[in-house]
């Protein structure tokens, strides 16, 4: 019995052991949803995993604000520590990037990197309104005071990236007390890092920085797709335009293609804008995509519709299923592997109903020709008018002057006029 319970212990000392690890994730490009996601779902991987940190890489020129707060909330209420390091050499943590190493529970900067120009700031790059400008810098300026003193750093600093938009050396940081550690490599930022007393999760509780091997949470599809829609430029103008090609279906029904594009981009720029979260986002783009499809054996679109809905239930798939961080997956080459299905079903059902059209207009056409009516007007000397034929107005030619009221059987058809000949 004791055997059994040393080897139970033994074995899942074993499994414990191989459970220490650190997530490693890189941000080399502007903060926005995409990154918010990103850290989500690697912060969610670390902790399934049992790692006992998360580094953070990050050179970023700044970002979204909306996403900034979002990323800096996750840091603080996170159940293991955010390592922070401005890296490369040559890199920086400009703006959103300065306002999350704050945040984080051991930052630092290699050396010839920098830190700062926090200044709020329009997407477009327009000059802000005297009062607007107030109110962003000072909302900014308190909300960052509660971070730095959550982490006793400068708060010198964290005013004054954001009222005078300076920025620093992380050479110059580091002395102001802005920057934990000033770094020769990496690892020498990790080696400094380990054993540090940090404050975690929203409990505010005490925990030891623990490095151990890196595991890397790579940028997969889920995270180009939304880094590309997510561009604060890009998703204002995927909204704009969005909303203009939705009012030209509206106003001119039928076109199809202007309102396929327009519900899928309108999607999308939600998403960017965090109005949708990704996964809600990703299911309803599935379900529009199914729509689409459905309306497509009912509607003739040219392939508007199924092009579409193809579209959108492969960029929903992507979006709602995370293989990296649940414990089932949906693998690109599966995703794929259904749209084509759909599509080729979709295809021969359109082919079906294409051939089907054609066959009832053959019999319809086979019908009027053995057909008889009555005329009902005439003009140009009896030669053109209308016909009656099988409950049904028609136009006809006829080489025999026709008077109202003669009977006339079909001998032909052009689009919506009829040849007849007078019944003698």
């Amino acid at each position: 019995m004791k055997f059994l319970m040393l080897l139970f212990m033994t074995f899942f000392a074993g499994a414990a052991a191989k459970a220490d690890c650190t997530t490693a994730i890189t941000i080399n490009e502007p903060i926005s949803a995409s990154t918010s996601d990103y850290l989500d779902r690697a912060e969610r991987r670390a902790v399934e995993s049992k790692c006992s940190s998360l580094y953070l890489r990050i050179n970023t020129p700044g970002g979204s604000l909306q996403s900034t707060r979002l990323i800096v909330e996750r840091i603080l209420a996170s159940p293991i520590p955010y390592l922070c390091l401005i890296a490369p050499r040559g890199g920086h943590a400009g703006s959103a990037g300065a306002i999350i190493l704050q945040a984080c529970h051991v930052n630092g900067g290699l050396t010839a990197t920098n830190i700062g120009a926090a200044t709020p700031i329009l997407g477009s790059g327009g000059e802000t309104p005297e009062d607007l400008r107030k109110k962003l810098v000072n909302d900014t300026v308190s909300w960052m005071e509660g971070v730095t003193k959550l982490r006793g750093r400068s708060l010198k600093f964290s005013k004054e990236i954001i009222t005078e938009a300076k920025s620093l050396s992380s050479e110059v940081a580091h002395q102001e007390g802005a920057l934990d550690i000033l770094a020769a490599s990496e690892l020498d930022f990790l080696e400094k890092a380990q054993g540090r007393k940090v404050i975690v999760g929203e409990k505010k509780e005490t925990s030891v920085v623990a490095v151990h091997d890196l595991q890397e949470f790579v940028p997969d599809i889920r995270y180009r797709v939304l880094s590309f829609v997510a561009d604060p430029e890009f998703a204002y103008l995927l909204f704009m335009g969005s909303l203009a090609l939705l009012y030209v279906e509206i106003t001119n029904p039928g076109l199809i293609a202007p309102g396929v594009i327009g519900g899928i981009g309108l999607v999308l720029s939600m998403v960017a804008f965090h109005k949708l979260d990704v996964t809600w986002g990703g299911l309803a783009l599935i379900l529009l995509g199914i729509a689409f499809l459905v309306a497509e054996m009912f509607i003739p679109s040219f392939g508007a519709l199924g092009i579409g809905g193809l579209i959108a239930v492969f960029v929903g798939s992507v979006f709602l299923f995370d293989a990296q961080t649940t414990g089932y997956s949906l693998p690109l080459s599966l995703i794929i592997s259904v749209v084509g299905v759909l599509g080729i079903l979709f295809l021969g059902i359109g082919y079906l109903a294409l051939k089907t059209i054609r066959m009832k207009t053959r019999d319809s056409d086979a019908q009027m020709q053995s057909s008889e009516g009555i005329v009902m007007t005439v003009e140009g000397n009896g030669h053109r008018g209308q016909v009656e034929i099988i409950g049904e107005i028609w136009n006809f030619v006829s080489e025999d002057p026709l008077q109202e009221k003669d009977r006339v059987h079909v001998t032909g058809r052009q689009g919506l006029t009829l040849n007849v000949k007078k019944i003698k």
